[in-house]
């Protein structure tokens, strides 16, 4: 631009905004504070509030003036939301300015984060109209930008941990196999029929003890008396129903040549039985009879105010308290499930031979992903119901890295089941795909998620809450959560947190780069871009343009060519 044309414009400016002054400079930066002054991403967006002076009779009286915030870059900008003022003479609703004292104002403006915005500059243009004319004054700019270090959760949360669909699988099972033998009132023999009881339960031991994946622990012998009867009458009663059962038992086993543990106790009045036959019953003043066993704990003081109640105790008598003389005798023993080798044998030649359980239980045998895809696939094959395989292939999928396919394996679980974990799932995968309300919405339903507090700090993060994210990570030992640790300034903690990281990568070192900018440690930016770079080379021209390096963009030089 020529030195005629240049005088021309000031001419111009003069005669716009003010009609007689000896303060005829332009605007310029020092009119204006920006906060943040190095513009920053946050929660997808780029705020900045900016602060601005109209000087002492400056302000021609018949103007108006739009201010208008410009974030500009190399091949593009963005443009905020603009402020317009007018002068005093000037009849309008925009906040009027005064010629003789100058002005101060603030305006904010947001801009939706563009990742070219990572190397950008925040320029304000004034457009002046007085009366039918138009004038552009001269953009200036009043700050750098953008920090876009809270962008870089796209790159962390693919180390999140998600949640795995556990398998249900129990090598060893407590089962147990239960005869009742039962007495006449008063009287602690054993009838004939009573004895072949006995005797069928001995066969069931004498199975049980033959079949190879079972193993009989002990048998238990419980002896009671009905709860009617004085108490001294009753321990007697039950301990002879003990002694005798006890004993046919013990002789049944000899015989059968079965060396089985037996232990026998008695009880010599059975209230709790007594309870629960009444809860499970029909009977008139059910609740009456249950409000006396609640009010009394004395033994002979229950049986007398039950006694009382005459209307129903015939019906006790009958149909209750028979059930209550009796010894029962309970087999404990366990069924044996698969070995290792057996369920991993089988998963890999004959996966039908194998149930649900054990299928799933086959995948966590191994630490070779593509073998765990291989069991899972087999599973959604033979069990296509159940949603846990899916689940899990989706786990898969995501760490390696593969969103598309972790996401159709996720749809593909929650179409059987929205389990929490899926959801979790579902929310991560969002996540990272840049979807902030649809991982909300996922991690609404997922309570119960056992990494859901970790996926929460991940969400917290991309809205922009780093205290928040900060406290929901804890200890977590993650990328997010350094990230988070760092955002919220919090450098301390976020040292320790990538110095714990259990399977560091190049975004590990890459934050250490942050961090150590940051907190003016020029050799951890160094070693951390190095090695950064060495993992993942995609990471230089990140580098180049981010501008937590800007103040060692000489140091690293020769690093980033």
């Amino acid at each position: 631009m020529n030195k005629k044309l240049m005088l021309s414009m000031m001419v111009v400016l003069v005669a716009v905004l003010t009609s007689c002054s000896s303060k005829m400079n332009e605007l310029s930066s020092d009119y204006f504070t920006v906060s943040p002054e190095v513009l920053e991403a946050v929660g997808g967006q780029v705020p900045a509030t900016i602060n601005g002076q109209f000087p002492e009779k400056y302000f021609n009286k018949n103007s108006v003036v739009t201010v208008l915030p410009v974030l500009k870059w190399d091949g593009g900008q963005a443009v905020g939301q603009p402020a317009t003022f007018q002068g005093e003479k000037v009849e309008g609703n925009n906040r009027a300015i005064s010629y003789k004292l100058g002005g101060n104002y603030s305006m904010k403006t947001v801009f939706e984060y563009q990742p070219e915005m990572a190397k950008s500059e925040l320029y304000l243009e004034f457009t002046v109209t007085k009366g039918d004319k138009m004038y552009k004054l001269p953009a200036v700019k009043v700050a750098d930008g953008v920090i876009s270090t809270s962008e870089l959760l796209s790159n962390t949360v693919g180390s999140a941990n998600m949640t795995n669909s556990e398998d249900a699988f129990q090598r060893i099972i407590r089962q147990t196999e239960k005869r009742d033998i039962m007495f006449m009132i008063q009287q602690a023999n054993i009838r004939s029929n009573e004895r072949k009881v006995a005797s069928e339960f001995n066969d069931a031991v004498k199975t049980i003890e033959g079949t190879e994946n079972r193993k009989v622990n002990n048998i238990e012998v419980s002896a009671y008396a009905s709860p009617d009867g004085t108490m001294d009458l009753n321990t007697k009663l039950a301990a002879k129903r003990e002694a005798n059962t006890g004993k046919l038992v013990n002789r049944n086993l000899k015989r059968a040549k079965l060396d089985t543990p037996v232990d026998t106790k008695y009880t010599a009045e059975d209230w709790d039985g007594f309870k629960e036959l009444v809860e499970a019953s029909n009977i008139q003043d059910k609740d009456l009879i249950l409000r006396v066993l609640s009010m009394y704990s004395d033994p002979d003081k229950r049986d007398e105010e039950i006694k009382n109640i005459s209307t129903v105790y015939d019906t006790l008598a009958k149909d209750i308290l028979p059930k209550l003389r009796r010894s029962r005798l309970t087999l404990n023993y366990d069924v044996i499930g698969k070995s290792d080798d057996e369920i991993a044998n089988l998963a890999k030649n004959d996966a039908k031979a194998l149930n649900l359980e054990e299928l799933l239980y086959a995948a966590t045998l191994t630490n070779q992903a593509s073998e765990k895809v291989a069991i899972y696939k087999k599973a959604t094959k033979l069990f296509p119901e159940d949603y846990r395989a899916y689940n899990n292939l989706g786990m898969i999928a995501y760490e390696a890295g593969d969103l598309e396919m972790a996401a159709s394996c996720l749809n593909d679980a929650a179409s059987r089941q929205a389990a929490p974990e899926v959801q979790n799932n579902k929310a991560l995968v969002a996540l990272a795909q840049g979807n902030v309300v649809e991982a909300e919405n996922c991690l609404a339903k997922a309570s119960g998620a056992a990494t859901l507090q970790e996926s929460l700090g991940n969400l917290a993060i991309a809205k922009g809450d780093y205290d928040e994210a900060v406290a929901d990570f804890g200890d977590v030992k993650t990328n997010s959560a350094a990230l988070a640790q760092i955002l919220a300034k919090d450098y301390s903690k976020a040292q320790n947190t990538l110095s714990g990281v259990a399977n560091p990568d190049a975004m590990t070192s890459y934050l250490s780069a942050v961090l150590g900018a940051r907190t003016n440690n020029a050799s951890m930016v160094t070693s951390g871009l190095k090695k950064a770079i060495q993992m993942d080379s995609s990471l230089i021209e990140k580098a180049k343009n981010d501008i937590e390096f800007a103040k060692y963009a000489v140091a690293l030089a020769g690093i980033l060519g």
